[in-house]
């Protein structure tokens, strides 16, 4: 099958994969661009499996400041090398996660990193709003976990809808970064400012 030279141009602009991963991802998809950019997606998140447990000792601070120079945030982003975080991609990719601490106020950055107590005590309110509810125990902790996952998705930055593209959250978009730059990428610390 042959594969268009504009059509890999296409999924590198879409991407920021390789020229060869574009077009590889073309064959396999057989020249349809949609599912080219699904076998990427794929690849991505195992090449991101894949580079997490290498170390990040480099890195860059984003910044951002609103227009109304009342709310500012910082984010430490890590990567393996200098050459990447002088990257202008990883760089830009810090300060776009710095505008999204400033808009969303994440309070941490996993649900690893959410102390046990706050855990428990969201769930005890769950569990007392769906008191009469008059549902089975089983679907009632169900209803528990699906409440304490949008807890999630609110209060740590990684399960956070991102700003600009709200079929990403921030853990996919790092993920995508992964693949594209090619290095283990963390976000540190992140702090939020506001008057």
């Amino acid at each position: 099958m042959s594969i268009s030279a504009e059509n890999v141009k296409q999924l590198r602009e879409q991407t920021g994969a390789g020229m060869m991963d574009a077009k590889q991802a073309l064959i396999e998809a057989g020249g349809d661009i949609n599912k080219a950019l699904e076998v990427l997606r794929k690849r991505g998140q195992t090449i991101a499996s894949k580079k997490s447990t290498r170390q990040v000792k480099e890195g860059y601070i984003g910044v951002y400041l609103h227009s109304n120079g009342k709310v500012g945030a910082m984010v430490e982003l890590l990567c393996e090398t200098d050459f990447v975080a002088r990257n202008e991609d990883f760089q830009n990719l810090a300060k776009e996660l710095a505008m999204q601490v400033a808009a969303m106020n994440p309070s941490y950055l996993s649900p690893e990193d959410v102390p046990e107590e706050i855990k428990v005590k969201e769930k005890e309110i769950y569990r007392a709003e769906m008191q009469n509810a008059g549902k089975p125990a089983e679907v009632l902790e169900k209803i528990v976990e699906g409440k304490l996952d949008k807890f999630y998705s609110q209060h740590c930055l990684l399960r956070q809808n991102y700003i600009k593209d709200d079929n990403l959250t921030v853990e996919k978009l790092l993920t995508q970064n992964i693949a594209k730059i090619g290095e283990n990428i963390k976000i540190g610390k992140f702090y939020r400012l506001s008057i």
